[in-house]
């Protein structure tokens, strides 16, 4: 059984790091403890992960967050995996830093990347895994803020929440959303 992980982020060195970039960090975690590469292929990086007889496709875009949804749906179809098949990672500002939020489906919250998604596949019932970043910017500073690196204090803490949302991938994988869900919303 394929799915399709898609971790959101920008390309380029400048984005590197960035909070709006947690999605890369969360997929490069999953793919280097498995010693795998990614492979530069149409629409973004590529690798596939085997988990217990499960192929995860894990799929970084090279379309920049504002057009994820044309990676997402070419890999979708390239990978025939179907939308219940289908995990995005995606940085969450309404989520102090750190917390982990699995959902099966939401709005797009101001997010470019998952509402170009929507947008592409014509729902929002998708599973997406929210990984707080925190907010604290200044009224006006939103974009400066996600564009920003992580302090200290967080990048402490990182490798940590970067792990657990790694298992929360498998989980999906092995064991459902619902399940998924349940066993780790609340850590």
């Amino acid at each position: 059984m394929k799915y399709l992980i898609v971790g959101l982020g920008n390309i380029g060195s400048e984005y590197d790091g960035t909070r709006h970039n947690i999605g890369f960090r969360v997929l490069d975690a999953l793919a280097k403890a498995s010693n795998l590469v990614f492979a530069d292929k149409r629409y973004g990086a590529v690798t596939t992960l085997s988990v217990k007889g499960r192929q995860l496709v894990l799929l970084k875009p090279s379309t920049y967050m504002n057009l994820s949804g044309n990676a997402v749906r070419y890999w979708m179809q390239q990978e025939n995996i179907p939308l219940e098949r289908v995990l995005v990672v995606v940085d969450d500002l309404a989520l102090p830093f750190g917390a982990l939020r699995m959902k099966p489906s939401g709005s797009d919250a101001g997010h470019n990347g998952l509402k170009h998604i929507a947008a592409t596949l014509g729902t929002q019932a998708y599973a997406r895994l929210r990984f707080g970043i925190g907010n604290d910017f200044p009224r006006g500073g939103q974009i400066d803020f996600v564009l920003s690196a992580f302090n200290e204090e967080e990048l402490a803490k990182m490798d940590e929440r970067v792990e657990l949302a790694g298992e929360m991938v498998k989980s999906f994988c092995l064991a459902g959303i619902n399940i998924t869900m349940n066993q780790f919303n609340k850590k």
